[in-house]
């Protein structure tokens, strides 16, 4: 099958929306939390985390535009935090579930059945069943105007995992955790690792490392 933009411009828009969007693969999902100016949590599914450098420690994420209600990207402007909380597979109807379009004073910690974690000195919500919780705090909203899209650029400032999913030389096994991992707008997956290799080098094939 061979498919080109003329093709793809006379495609019914939904259609052509998942099509391109689970062609981008498997990607990890995530529960972002955020709590408005008015006290209100919100917690919604994304999928479209990017690792943009360790020193500074920066994740990216792409907002859709900002042309409708966008809880997680108005209590993110208007509180610079935010937390990033990855799922375990058991929980993945309900992390779907936060996509809906709830209310504004309605906050999905109680809608879909997550429980609301607070730590002390992070004002952003996290997800108490997440088996990672990353606090984020807000460096740079980069507007992309071929599309209207909205890149956030975040610092870590605060992680919580397990002891046991830190390897010795810092690698995360996220499959010790049945982390989930999604494509496109409905497709979940489980994670399994099938192996790690040394780093490539032109004059020797890379080894095994599990």
């Amino acid at each position: 099958m061979i498919i080109d933009k003329d093709t793809l411009g006379r495609y019914e828009s939904r259609y052509r929306a998942r099509l391109i969007n689970s062609l981008a693969g498997v990607r990890q999902a995530m529960l972002i939390g955020t709590r408005s100016k008015a006290g209100v949590s919100n917690l919604a599914i994304f999928n479209s985390l990017i690792h943009l450098g360790a020193n500074p420690p920066l994740w990216g994420f792409i907002c859709r535009p900002d042309t409708v209600q966008r809880d997680t990207l108005t209590n993110i402007l208007e509180t610079n935090q935010y937390t990033i909380n990855y799922v375990v597979t058991a929980d993945y109807e309900k992390a779907h579930q936060t996509s809906a379009k709830y209310d504004k004073g309605v906050s999905e910690f109680d809608a879909c059945g997550f429980t609301e974690y607070n730590h002390v000195d992070i004002d952003a919500p996290f997800v108490a069943e997440a088996p990672v919780k990353v606090a984020m705090k807000l460096e740079q909203k980069v507007d992309i105007a071929i599309n209207n899209t909205i890149l956030i650029i975040g610092s870590i400032q605060h992680i919580e995992m397990d002891d046991a999913m830190i390897s010795s030389d810092g690698f995360v096994g996220l499959d010790h955790v049945d982390a989930l991992a999604c494509a496109g707008l409905d497709a979940y997956y489980e994670t399994r690792l099938i192996n790690r290799l040394t780093y490539a080098n032109t004059n020797q094939w890379p080894e095994k490392l599990t």
